[in-house]
C-alpha cells in the first residue's frame, strides 16, 4: 500500500447516482455502493467515504476528510473554510445550476420578499436565508425544514427550496417570487491537505479526470475519409474553432479527417458532410476531453 491515502468524500443522497457515474465516465471503478458506505475503487492512493452533501464540507475543513464534493450552497450553510480546488459542472439531473428559490402558494397574496415581514419561513437551508433576509432589513422566522419542504408552503408563510426544473415546484402548485443563491457542484480540499504536495497532485489529477469526463459529455468524435480536392469544402463545415486531425491514407488521392464535435450539431453536419462527398464518417462517444 502507498504511504500517502487521500480520503475522498463523495456525496450520499440525490447526488451520489450522478457523481458515481461521473467518476466512471472518468476511468475510476467504484463497487460497492448499495451495501456501505465505504464503498471500493480500483485505486488505492484513494479512499472513499460516501458522506451527505450538507455535512461535506464540515468534515473536510475539519481534516476528517481530505477532499470532497459537495455543493456552494452549503459550504456556505456551514460556513467551511477549504479550498475550492475547482466547479463540476453536473448535478442530480442535469448540467444547470441549481436555485434555492423563496416560494409561496398560488393563491398567496405574498408578491415581493418584503410582503413576509414578521412571517415564517420553513427550509433546509436556515443560515443562508437567514442572512439573505437580514440583508434586506426584513425580520422573519427562519425554521428548520425536515424535507419534504414543498407540503410545508400552506403551513407557513413561505418556504426555500431547492430546484433545478422548477417542475416540483409547479406540480405543488408554488410561485417563486425570489432567488436565495443559485448553487452548483464543487469540488473542495482541506488546507492541510492542499499544502501536502503528494496529496494536492492526486487531488488535481482527480480534478482533472472529472472534468475531462464532464466535458465529453456533450461532445462526439468523427472521422471521415475525403477526397483531396474536397478537402476545403468539408472543412468548411466544420466548426470553425476546431482544428481536425488530418492524416494520409494508402489510396494517395484520400485523406483521414478526424475531429471533436459537439453532439448537438451531429445529425445536421453528418448529412452535410456525405453530399460534400465524404466518405467512411464514423461518429463515436468519448469519455474524456482534456484541454
Amino acid at each position: 500500500m502507498p504511504e500517502t491515502i487521500v480520503k475522498l468524500g463523495i456525496p450520499s443522497g440525490s447526488l451520489q447516482k450522478a457523481s458515481i457515474e461521473l467518476f466512471n465516465k472518468a476511468g475510476f471503478d467504484i463497487t460497492g455502493v448499495e451495501r456501505s458506505y465505504l464503498p471500493s475503487i480500483d485505486d488505492d492512493q484513494i479512499k472513499l467515504i460516501m458522506l451527505r452533501a450538507q455535512e461535506m464540507s464540515r468534515y473536510v475543513e475539519d481534516g476528517v476528510l481530505d477532499a470532497g464534493i459537495t455543493g456552494y450552497d452549503w459550504i456556505l450553510e456551514n460556513g467551511s473554510d477549504v479550498v475550492e480546488v475547482c466547479e463540476l459542472a453536473y448535478s442530480k439531473a442535469t448540467s444547470k445550476p441549481a436555485r434555492w428559490v423563496l416560494a409561496v402558494p398560488n393563491e398567496s397574496d405574498i408578491r415581493k420578499p418584503g410582503d413576509l415581514k414578521g412571517k415564517i419561513i420553513a427550509t433546509e437551508l436556515v443560515g443562508v436565508t437567514g442572512k439573505y433576509f437580514a440583508d434586506k432589513g426584513i425580520d422573519v422566522k427562519v425554521e428548520f425544514s425536515w424535507g419534504s419542504t414543498e407540503v410545508k408552503a400552506r403551513l407557513v408563510d413561505a418556504i426555500v427550496e431547492l430546484t433545478e426544473t422548477g417542475s416540483s415546484l409547479a406540480a405543488n402548485n408554488l410561485r417563486v417570487i425570489d432567488t436565495i443563491v443559485t448553487s452548483t457542484t464543487r469540488f473542495i480540499a482541506n488546507k492541510d491537505s492542499w499544502k501536502d504536495k503528494t496529496k494536492r497532485e492526486k487531488i488535481e489529477n482527480i480534478s482533472i479526470l472529472l472534468n475531462a469526463a464532464i466535458d465529453a459529455r456533450t461532445k462526439v468524435g468523427l472521422k471521415l475519409n475525403i477526397r483531396k480536392g474536397a478537402l476545403e469544402s468539408v472543412l468548411k463545415l466544420l466548426p470553425s474553432e476546431k482544428s481536425p486531425t488530418i492524416s494520409s491514407l494508402a489510396d494517395s488521392d484520400y485523406i483521414a479527417v478526424e475531429v471533436i464535435i459537439e453532439d448537438k450539431i451531429e445529425r445536421k453536419l453528418v448529412p452535410a458532410l456525405k453530399r460534400a462527398g465524404a466518405s467512411g464518417i464514423i461518429t463515436y462517444p468519448i469519455n474524456k476531453v482534456i484541454h
